[in-house]
C-alpha cells in the first residue's frame, strides 16, 4: 500500500487534495473552510492545472463576499454596490478559483447589449463578434489583471471562458458552469429570468449590478432591483440563492471616486 507524503497529510488535513486547492490572500481560515466543504465535487470536464491568480489584500468585506460566492450551497448570488466596489473583480476571482478547484467547468460572461441612454454609439464596423467584443472589456480587462501566467486568449480558446450577449441564452442550458451576468441594471426582468432559467445541475449565478448606472430609456428602471428584493428571504436562501450588497465605504478605485458616488447618490 503506498505511503501518504508528508504534503498529501497536510492537503488531506486542510481539506480536498493538494492539486485542487485555492488560497486567498488574508483569508486562509476561509480557504481552509471552502476547500474542505468542496472536496467531494469535482466536474466531468475539469481543468488540467491550476490557473495562477493575483492576489490582494482583501478587505473583510470581500472575505465575508468570499465565504458566500464559493460556498458549494451557493446556486445564484445578487450582487449590487456602487461603481468601484470591485464587483466584476470578485466575481471573476471567484469563477476562477471554482475552475481551480474543479467544481467549474467553464466560465460564461453575459451583458445585455445596451448603449448609453445619452448617446448612441451608432453603427459599429466589423463582424458581430468584433462588435460584442466592446462590452466584454470589463470581463478580459479583469482577466488580464487576475491572470499571472494564463493568458485570457489561451482559455479563450480552450473553451474555459465565452462570453455573449444575454439574448443569445435563450434555449441553452447550462451544467458545471459559472456564469456573470454584469451591469444586471441595465437587463429587464425578462432578460435576467432567462439568464437564471437556463442554470442546470452543478452551476452557479452571479448577477451584477448598480442600480445608480441604469442605461435603459424611458425610466424603465430594469428588473435587478425587483429580482434583488423578491429573492431576499430565507425561503430563497434554503434553495442556495443569496443577496450581496455593497456601500459606498467599500469602494476601492480610489477616494475622489468614493467621494463623488455619495454625492451623485443625492441626485437620484
Amino acid at each position: 500500500m503506498r505511503k501518504k507524503t508528508a504534503s498529501s497529510k497536510r492537503a488531506s488535513q486542510d481539506g480536498g487534495s493538494s492539486k485542487n486547492r485555492i488560497k486567498i490572500r488574508g483569508g486562509k481560515e476561509v480557504a481552509t473552510d471552502l476547500n474542505r466543504s468542496h472536496d467531494k465535487i469535482a466536474v466531468e470536464n475539469p481543468i488540467k492545472r491550476q490557473i495562477k491568480l493575483n492576489q490582494f489584500p482583501w478587505t473583510e468585506k470581500q472575505k465575508d463576499f468570499f465565504k458566500i460566492a464559493l460556498n458549494p450551497s451557493t446556486k445564484i448570488i445578487f450582487v449590487e454596490g456602487p461603481a468601484g466596489t470591485s464587483k466584476t473583480l470578485l466575481s471573476v476571482y471567484c469563477s476562477l478559483q471554482l475552475l481551480n478547484m474543479k467544481v467549474s467547468s467553464d466560465i460564461m460572461y453575459l451583458r445585455s447589449a445596451v448603449e448609453s441612454s445619452d448617446k448612441s454609439l451608432g453603427f459599429l464596423p466589423g463582424s458581430a463578434e468584433e462588435k460584442l467584443r466592446f462590452y466584454n472589456l470589463p470581463f478580459l480587462d479583469k482577466l488580464d489583471e487576475l491572470l499571472l501566467e494564463t493568458k485570457a486568449e489561451k482559455l479563450e480558446e480552450e473553451g474555459r471562458v465565452s462570453m455573449f450577449p444575454v439574448n443569445f441564452a435563450r434555449g441553452m442550458n447550462w451544467r458545471d458552469k459559472c456564469v456573470i451576468l454584469d451591469e444586471a441594471q441595465n437587463s429587464t426582468t425578462k432578460e435576467i429570468t432567462t439568464v437564471l432559467t437556463r442554470l442546470g445541475e452543478n452551476s452557479r449565478c452571479f448577477i451584477l449590478a448598480d442600480p445608480l448606472q441604469t442605461d435603459l430609456r424611458n425610466g424603465n428602471g430594469g428588473g435587478f432591483e425587483k429580482m434583488f428584493q423578491l429573492f431576499s428571504d430565507e425561503e430563497s436562501v434554503s434553495h442556495g440563492i443569496y443577496n450581496f450588497k455593497f456601500s459606498e465605504e467599500d469602494i476601492m478605485r480610489s477616494e475622489l471616486v468614493k467621494f463623488l458616488v455619495k454625492k451623485l447618490k443625492k441626485l437620484s
